[in-house]
């Protein structure tokens, strides 16, 4: 019985420890991520021609407005998501379109999820997407302007409840 208490012990104190790297992990997701989406938004701006020649090729309505859609969307949304300033709200955002690169660039990587996982994680929008969902699921952690504008919230209105953000 000493071990099983002994092993119980161990294992709370281990898991303690390790849940402290939650908000340092996030942060690093957030900011290599965040400065990844903003890059490769930035490079859209300034080929937009070659981007909107892409979107026709796959058939996506309005190719150009869409184009500038995105653009503008991963560069903004990728700077907002380093900063950790409307992660949530930003990460959906970020979540769907690569929701959208995937479907219409890489369908067959979609379809291989089950039946062939390397083609599907392989794919070139894979990573960015998985970025978005950890930060829409576990929300920007502790070290975040949102966390910071939260605290803000609360001391100055006291008698409200403010929505508490997960790490």
């Amino acid at each position: 019985m000493k071990l099983l208490e002994l092993l119980r012990s161990s294992y709370c104190r281990s898991s303690q420890w390790v849940s402290r790297l939650q908000s340092p992990l996030l942060l690093l997701i957030r900011l290599y991520w965040g400065w990844q989406f903003a890059q490769s938004g930035w490079g859209k701006l300034h080929n937009l021609e070659h981007v909107t020649e892409f979107f026709a090729s796959l058939n996506i309505p309005a190719p150009h407005v869409n184009a500038l859609f995105v653009s503008v969307t991963e560069c903004v949304g990728g700077v907002l998501l380093a900063l950790g300033l409307g992660s949530r709200a930003v990460s959906l955002v970020l979540f769907v379109d690569m929701s959208v690169a995937f479907v219409t660039a890489d369908r067959e990587a979609v379809g291989m999820f089950l039946s062939d996982p390397g083609k599907f994680y392989g794919a070139d929008p894979y990573t960015f997407w998985f970025a978005a969902l950890l930060i829409l699921i576990f929300g920007p952690g502790a070290l975040a302007i949102d966390r910071i504008l939260e605290s803000k919230l609360a001391e100055s209105s006291p008698s409200q409840t403010v929505m508490q953000v997960a790490p």
